[in-house]
């Protein structure tokens, strides 16, 4: 069957809005359209492809387990789902692990969890959740209105209740918002969605010591920041304050879909058998290949490539700023990085992600003022370089269109 761009418009439901050109095949950072055309790809499939496309270590685990036991109900549990999560306490501060397929599917099940320790603990008054404007925490109508961005989450009828929200890095508004009535606070450590935000780090601090004081409980999104994308295994490793809880997907899976929610022996006692759960969460084809993602990039010397690549991002992104002063500054860590425009071209975002795309670039956008970057943590250096070049040209195209 031949199909096109155009048969998008005539059997997709248009709640996307996907470029002209149609991938059809990708080795490492580089993709190849229907045509042929050859793409460096610095989107990383919104921070997904975290070892790029087909990396050689998935593939071999997706073809050994995929010959072995897909899926499997909940009724049983399976080796893969159980290695996945003894290495995942074994690296981080968490005791226990559940499996979703999804970040927003994890951040749902974080969110149930906050609800229901406060509801057994300190009853129904204890209900409060916490979360800060332009954060994003996923699709679901529970996870999309703690997401502190109207766009997402209007027009769709009356909202989950209980949810409040203040500005991220405003520890004074934070302050005055939480009480003993809260029972949860949902942060991203490094914002992306809203525009590629790092934490102050004595915000994050800050909003620990009050979750403390008040006994709600920390909920880390590390949706996007989590599995090495800042250049540590979670971005809380980096910045000295552990959650209670913390939420993880897109690079977990290497690009197969697969979520997890972790935390402690203590606070998952609350989740009984039947409070909650999922069909194919930890399905052993989903856990077989992130097992195998999570022991390549879990790694010293893929860690510390972070933050190598990072330098040369910002050091050839300066040198194409000196010449065409588009951007105020280049925002994020590790290999999440946002490219902040100053007022000339401010609301222009998609203009230069789409002269990207005109000059065989994939990369993404945070907002309308912000060019997000979030390729393959192990992307090569002569990739970086030729991928900046063509975003040099595509900077100059939206300059010289004036």
């Amino acid at each position: 069957m031949n199909v096109t761009r155009a048969t998008f418009d005539e059997v997709m439901v248009p709640n996307y809005n996907p470029a002209s050109m149609v991938p059809v095949r990708g080795v490492g950072s580089r993709v190849w359209d229907q045509d042929g055309a050859e793409y460096v790809d610095f989107a990383g499939g919104i921070a997904v492809n975290v070892l790029g496309h087909c990396h050689p270590a998935l593939v071999e685990a997706l073809q050994d387990q995929g010959n072995k036991l897909w899926h499997l109900s909940n009724v049983y549990t399976n080796e893969p789902a159980l290695r996945l999560a003894k290495k995942m306490t074994e690296a981080t501060f968490a005791e226990r692990v559940y499996f979703a397929n999804s970040g927003a599917e994890a951040n749902e099940a974080a969110l149930k969890l906050a609800r229901r320790v406060a509801l057994e603990k300190y009853g129904e008054e204890k209900s409060q959740i916490i979360a800060f404007n332009k954060g994003f925490h996923g699709r679901t109508f529970f996870t999309v209105t703690v997401g502190g961005q109207a766009a997402y989450s209007d027009g769709f009828g009356p909202k989950p209740g209980a949810i409040d929200h203040c500005d991220y890095n405003d520890l004074a508004a934070f302050e005055a918002l939480i009480s003993d009535k809260t029972c949860a606070v949902m942060m991203e450590p490094l914002q992306g969605e809203g525009g590629i935000i790092s934490p102050d780090p004595a915000f994050v601090k800050g909003v620990r010591e009050l979750c403390d004081k008040h006994n709600a409980l920390l909920i880390f999104d590390e949706v996007q920041s989590g599995v090495g994308r800042t250049g540590h295994l979670y971005a809380y490793m980096g910045l000295d304050v552990t959650p209670d809880i913390l939420t993880t997907a897109k690079a977990l899976g290497g690009g197969f879909p697969i979520g997890a929610m972790l935390t402690t022996a203590d606070i998952a006692s609350h989740l009984k058998p039947g409070t909650h759960g999922s069909t194919y969460g930890g399905n052993p084809l989903a856990c077989a290949v992130a097992e195998r993602a999570f022991d390549v990039v879990n790694d010293a010397a893929v860690l510390r490539g972070v933050t190598d690549k990072e330098k040369l991002f910002r050091e050839l992104l300066d040198e194409i700023n000196s010449k065409y002063n588009v951007f105020t500054e280049v925002r994020g860590k590790g290999l999440l990085l946002g490219c902040a425009l100053n007022e000339e071209y401010a609301g222009r975002s998609r203009d230069f992600l789409n002269a990207a795309t005109n000059e065989k670039l994939m990369c993404l956008v945070a907002g309308v003022n912000v060019v997000r970057f979030a390729p393959s943590l192990i992307i090569p250096e002569q990739d970086i370089r030729e991928g900046l070049a063509r975003f040099e040209r595509a900077v100059a195209a939206v300059v010289n269109a004036k």
